[in-house]
């Protein structure tokens, strides 16, 4: 019987990566975005359907859940759409921060439970949520967008207990620096004077270079697709080199040193 996706955010990048993954495979993809009519290349492939949906507009994703589930059976749910708000906190506005936790946190939440009921009648399923390094480790003018995918994880992890006795599963997969366009078109930025020295000794970890050794947007996608078929019960997947490092980083060092260290290159 074919197996079906429910993805997010699958207009570009990551998602979008995913669900050419998961078609080649011969899964039914349901893939969302904002603006399906503006997407060429996933219209033209069969087995994916393309609906509109905007993960912060609840009622929305209600409807479009519901209409979908009166058709199709699902088996994963991919809460894929985010973009980072990068600069210091106090260069954001009340609106920037309410909008970054509306998508990247509360959206995440609103798909999720939306598909619950579903998967829990069904006794079986699969969230996987995606967050980042940044949702394992604090980092300078991240603070917001930590924020953000840290409560992603912990939702996901408190979720996992909550499901585990109907057969559903939440999966976390955390990518580090991927080689996608995710600079150029989903970061929004801020700037404040005060922490110009900060901002500047930041950027010098995005490098041209360093950037070129990112992840692939489609290995982390068979990452995904692991995590969606390998019918384990495990909760993280670390994804990239550089994520790895970080992880086993933190994983080793008490949470008190590894803030001293990363709080010792910040310093001026």
């Amino acid at each position: 019987m074919q197996k079906a996706i429910f993805i997010t955010g699958a207009s570009s990048g990551l998602g979008k990566a995913t669900a050419k993954l998961f078609q080649a495979k011969g899964w039914q993809v349901i893939a969302t975005m904002r603006s399906p009519e503006k997407e060429t290349e996933l219209a033209q492939l069969p087995n994916v359907i393309l609906l509109p949906m905007d993960v912060t507009d609840t009622a929305q994703i209600q409807k479009t859940v519901r209409e979908i589930l009166k058709s199709h059976s699902v088996d994963v749910v991919l809460n894929n759409a985010g973009y980072g708000l990068i600069g210091p906190l106090e260069a954001f506005s009340d609106e920037q921060i309410d909008a970054q936790l509306q998508t990247n946190l509360f959206g995440v939440i609103h798909v999720t439970k939306a598909f619950v009921p579903y998967f829990r009648e069904r006794k079986s399923g699969t969230f996987i949520n995606i967050t980042s390094t940044f949702g394992l480790l604090g980092y300078p003018t991240c603070s917001v967008y930590n924020a953000s995918k840290f409560a992603v994880d912990g939702f996901s992890e408190g979720l996992a207990y909550e499901l585990a006795n109907f057969g559903v599963k939440v999966k976390v997969v955390a990518p580090g620096g991927m080689q996608t366009d995710f600079a150029g078109r989903s970061l929004q930025g801020g700037m404040h004077k005060a922490y110009n020295h900060l901002v500047a000794k930041v950027s010098e970890g995005y490098s041209e270079e360093q950037v070129a050794n990112y992840t692939k947007a489609a290995d982390v996608s068979q990452i995904i697709y692991d995590a969606a078929t390998d019918e384990k019960d495990q909760l993280r997947y670390i994804a990239g080199n550089d994520a790895i490092t970080l992880y086993k980083e933190r994983i080793e060092a008490t949470p008190e040193g590894q803030f001293k260290k990363i709080r010792s290159q910040f310093i001026f």
